[in-house]
Formats: structure tokens, sequence, C-alpha cells
């Protein structure tokens, strides 16, 4: 039995044809609206998500300003992968030989034990007040018998005395000489005056003690004028604070500032120099209002100089030329930041970028993002990277310049060719604005200026050097905030350099300055080079800081 399938033929009239046309367009149209508002819906939510993530990264990492710790030093977990980031840096540059064969020796560390005797903190020389406390005689008899009782021992208990700073009046009198017999001869008499010795500011009752206390307990203790005030009211000493301020301003042009114009000419003479800048405000500024951004630039001599020069300079703003007028003369290598100022200075001047500074994007990348998913991350691999370079560098610390120069070559030189691959491939996985992407940029950006450090033994991996002179001045702002006038800014700029240098070379600060004060005034008179033999480098023992055996 044979069976047929026959279709139903249907037949509509064109007007409900075109109707049902009409009703499929409308649902296309309708279909495409809703796709279209859910690829806006997602973009929204993309979009969204991708700021409350960057709002949460920029709320964690202010979190980790305020309350989390400032060393920049790598956790443990990313140094378990620095031998990981090696062996990946061998795998990008092949043939290449990445670690020396025989480790470098680096000296021992060895701290003191601390203990309770109060002769292990002072300095060695220190008087002793001894104060013996015996029986009266009338109490040196024996309970049991009557005897007189004798001495066989004693106990000694050390303690540590202090006191305020003391003050004084010191009186010089000159007194005058008269040939009595030359009077009565001729009816004139000669008179000879004792030589005086020159004032440290004419006109006024300072003393270089008094000057170099008061900068010493400013710029070394980082302690306001209004507060010595305050300390020297409550011993009865009337000194105000303008009258302080006066004393160091005018001390500082007098007889610190040509010291200062001496170390500025033997900077400039240097191959490699550090420089880094930070911000001051100065209430009254001609021109300016008084919540202006002013600067408190710093130039500092590297490691490689046998004597060390620190040296600060105030400006009212941050522009590249301040940098170059004070380079002026300078050829070499400068360390500093990725402030673009620097690179617009001269060709003679070749900036080595800060690998500190690289790290420390990558390490506020990390801190973005929580404590388990931190290991495995790219923040960390990158950050493993500039680790590893500091690890490396850290065992050439002995070497000659011009070995480190060669293991240089040989050891990191693969690591940052694996580096910036790494951070090639990454650039196109990473949102621009995220905190990775911030240091993946900074990275790529500075890169020409960060591998400059290749070029010289003498060269260092970081700007630290800076940052660790720039540190005192930042400290000392935290106290007194701000300065009132320029030439107030200008005089601390002086005076801070002098402390510095001198704390950098081993000087204690305050014994410099008064070495400094009391011989310059009668130097002056005698020698026109007068200021170069007050220089740091020729102070004379006595000014160094005491040392504990």
């Amino acid at each position: 039995m044979q069976t047929s399938n026959t279709e139903e033929m249907v037949t509509i009239s064109r007007a409900e044809y075109e109707q049902l046309q009409l009703e499929k367009a409308r649902n296309a149209k309708l279909e495409a609206k809703l796709a279209a508002r859910e690829r806006e819906q997602a973009q929204v939510i993309t979009s969204l998500t991708l700021q409350n993530e960057w709002l949460l990264e920029q709320l964690k990492l202010s979190k980790k300003k305020l309350f989390g710790r400032s060393s920049e030093q790598a956790e443990q977990m990313v140094m378990e992968q620095l031998s990981f980031t090696y062996n990946e840096a061998e795998a990008y540059v092949s043939g290449t030989k990445a670690a020396a064969e025989k480790p470098v020796a680096v000296k021992a560390h060895e701290r003191k034990r601390q203990s309770g005797n109060v002769l292990d903190v002072v300095p060695e020389g220190t008087r002793t007040e001894v104060v013996e406390h015996r029986l009266p005689e009338n109490e040196r008899i024996c309970s049991a018998c009557g005897s007189e009782l004798v001495e066989i021992g004693k106990d000694v208990r050390r303690t540590l005395q202090m006191k305020p700073a003391e003050f004084w009046v010191r009186e010089d009198v000159y007194y005058t000489y008269a040939c009595k017999n030359c009077e009565q001869e001729t009816g004139e008499a000669n008179i000879v005056k004792a030589a005086k010795e020159p004032a440290l500011l004419p006109g006024s009752f300072a003393s270089a003690e008094a000057v170099a206390y008061l900068a010493a307990q400013k710029f070394v203790m980082y302690s306001p004028l209004y507060r010595l005030e305050q300390e020297f009211n409550r011993q009865g000493l009337k000194l105000s604070r303008q009258t302080m301020a006066n004393w160091l301003l005018k001390a500082s042009e007098k007889w610190l500032r040509p010291v200062y114009n001496v170390l500025h000419e033997q900077l400039c003479r240097k191959p490699v120099l550090h420089a880094d800048e930070t911000t001051l405000q100065v209430l009254k500024e001609p021109g300016r209002s008084s919540t202006s951004k002013s600067y408190m630039w710093l130039y500092r001599t590297s490691g490689c100089a046998k004597q060390a020069i620190v040296l600060y300079e105030y400006q009212p703003t941050r522009k590249a030329e301040h940098a170059e007028a004070f380079l002026k003369g300078f050829s070499g290598w400068l360390h500093a930041d990725g402030y673009q100022g620097y690179h617009k200075l001269p060709g003679n001047i070749r900036v080595v970028g800060c690998w500190a500074h690289a790290r420390r994007k990558f390490d506020e990348a990390l801190g973005t993002l929580p404590q388990e998913k931190r290991k495995d991350s790219p923040a960390a691999m990158g950050e493993c990277y500039c680790s590893q370079l500091f690890k490396l560098e850290q065992a050439l610390a002995e070497l000659t310049p011009e070995e480190r120069y060669e293991k240089r070559l040989e050891q990191e030189k693969p690591v940052l060719d694996a580096l910036l691959s790494w951070a090639n491939e990454m650039q196109a996985k990473t949102a621009p604005k995220s905190a990775l992407g911030k240091a993946i940029h900074y990275l790529q950006e500075q890169w020409p200026y960060l591998t400059r450090y290749l070029e010289d033994g003498r060269l260092e991996l970081s700007n630290n050097r800076a940052e660790r002179s720039i540190k005192p001045f930042v400290m000392g702002r935290k106290n007194w905030l701000f300065a009132n006038t320029s030439g107030g800014a200008q005089a601390s700029s002086v005076i801070y350099s002098l402390i510095e240098t001198a704390k950098a070379n081993g000087l204690d600060p305050y014994r410099y300055l008064l070495w400094l004060l009391q011989n310059a005034p009668q130097l002056s008179e005698t020698d026109e080079a007068w200021a170069e033999k007050l220089l740091p480098a020729n102070a004379p023992e006595e000014c160094y800081v005491l040392q504990n055996n």
C-alpha cells in the first residue's frame, strides 16, 4: 500500500502578506534594539566595574600611605619568586651567562651588644662626678661588741645626669694704654688699645655659640623658633623668635653663603650627581599668594666622591630652568626621578632613572590586591624583576667601578631584557588606568633612563641617596610648616646645606658650625680665600662625631 505526502497550500491575500512582512520587520527592529540595549548595559556594567575597581585601588593606596609600612623591601612571597624570575630572564636571552661563577664576598655587619651600663652610652672622656656616701663617725660602732667599724668594700651606682641648656653673658673688656712719659714731655700721650676681635654680627649681641646652637636646634632637631622662645622664657631668657630669626638670616648670608658658594663650585666639577625636589610654602613672596607651592631643590654628590657635598636651593617654581641654572658648568650623569623637567636639561647632562621609583609603582599595584591573589599576580612578577636587580646590585657593592660595569652587563642585562619583554606583553592585557597599567607605562616611558646606569660602574641603581638627603628638610617642614619670606627660605637652604654636608662627612653639625662661625670673622680680614679654608673637608678633629669604643 502506497502513501503519498501532500503539502497543504495556504493562500493569503497580498495585504495580509505585506502585513506579515511589516510585523517581521518590526520584530527584527525590536530584537536589534534589545540587543543594542543589552550591549549598552554590558558596557555600562563593565565601565562601572572598572571604575569601582579603580576606586577600590585608590582607596587601598590611600590607606597604605596613611597606615601601611613605609619600607619598600619585597615581601617574603615576592622574594620566593626571585629565582623563578631569574630563570625566566635566561629564557628570554638564550646563551647569556646569567650569574657569576664565584660569589662576591660582602663585609659582615656586627652589632654591638646593648647593656645597662651608663659607660656604654656616654662618649669616652665624659666628666664623672663622684659623690661618696659614708657612715657618720658616731655610727661606725659595732652593735654587737662596741668596736670601731672599718671599710671593707663599696657599691657603685652610676646614673646619667642632665640639665637644661645653660646661658650666660660674656664681657670682652678691651683695655686702653697710654705712655705717661710722653704725656709729660710732649703733652700728648701715646695711646695703644688692645686689639678687638671682630664681632660675629656688628651691632648685635649674638655669639658664634648662640647662633650655632639655634641652627642645630631648628635644622637638626627640627624645633621651631617659637618653641625655643617658649623654652627660653621658662628659663627666664627673654629672647624673641624675631631676634633669633634675624641672627640666623644674617649669619647665613654673611658667613655661611660664601662657604656654600665654594661647595657649589666643587659640586659642579663632579662627574656624577643626584637631584631631587620637594614642596615648600612661603607666606610672603612678591606676586604670589600665601598658598602657592614653592620648591626646595636638592643636589648632592654620588657614592664615588671622596668628600660628600649636599646642597639645597630654594626656588619659587619647579621649572627645569632652575636645575639648568644651578648645574651650569656641570657635565656628566645626573640621578633623578621620573620628573620630565630633568629630561629637558642640556645634552651634556645624562639623566639616570631610579629603579626604586619603578619598583614602588609595582609595590603600589600589589597593595591593591587581596592577600590571597598577590603571590601569582602580574604585579608581584613586576616587583620580582625589580627586586632581583637590587639583589644582584647588593652583591656588587664591594667591587671597583670597572668590575661592577662588567658584572652588570653579565648578570643584570639579561634581567632587564626579560623585564622589558614581559612588560611589552603585559601592556596589551592590562587596563591603562589601573595601578598595574600605570606601573607598566612608567617602566616603558622611563626605560631609556632606567637602563642608563649600565653605562658606568660609578652609577647607582636608584636615586635613594638624594631621597635620604632631602628627608631632613621634609622632617623639619612637618614641625615649622612654612617659611615666612623668600629670604628666610634661602637662608634655610644654605644652613641645611652646610649641616647635611657636615653630617654626610661624619661631622657633628653643631661643632662644625661653631668652628666656622668662630673663625670666619677673623679669617675673612686677612685671607681672601677664607671660605675655602672653612669647608667641612678642612674641619679639625674636634668637629667629628664622637665614637664609642
